[in-house]
């Protein structure tokens, strides 16, 4: 029979105390919460706050305030999952910022551009 050795499986080799896995499983928890209260509160301002009943500024606030939340969720999707919360601070700044100048930017853009649609309709009524 052949036995490869270029093939190591690591999970058989980790071992773990229970002080560990308690700590390993209060931090998928605390995870799961968060981004449980961070959707549930996305979901719940869709569902209760609609556009009809919300003209003008308070309008322009729920979309900003979804935009924040996204950007929080996301960001902290990228530290704990991708394990950028486990590196040194400038490492994590060096990383983030950019992605968060390019994503202001792009809403930006985005806000320029429908603007200027918006008004080219307008005209054109």
């Amino acid at each position: 029979m052949l036995v490869r050795d270029d093939i190591v499986e690591y999970s058989l080799d980790t071992h773990h105390s229970d002080e560990q896995g308690k700590v390993v499983r209060k931090k998928i928890w605390k995870v799961t919460a968060i981004l449980s209260i961070i959707t549930t509160i996305e979901v719940l301002v869709g569902i209760y706050l609609p556009k009809g009943d919300n003209p003008g500024l308070q309008w322009d606030l729920i979309k900003w305030g979804y935009i924040i939340l996204t950007a929080v969720k996301a960001g902290y999707i990228v530290l704990v999952f991708m394990h950028l919360g486990d590196e040194r601070k400038n490492l994590r700044y060096m990383i983030l910022v950019p992605y968060i100048i390019f994503i202001l930017y792009l809403i930006f853009i985005l806000r320029t551009e429908a603007l200027y649609v918006n008004d080219a309709w307008e005209f054109l009524k």
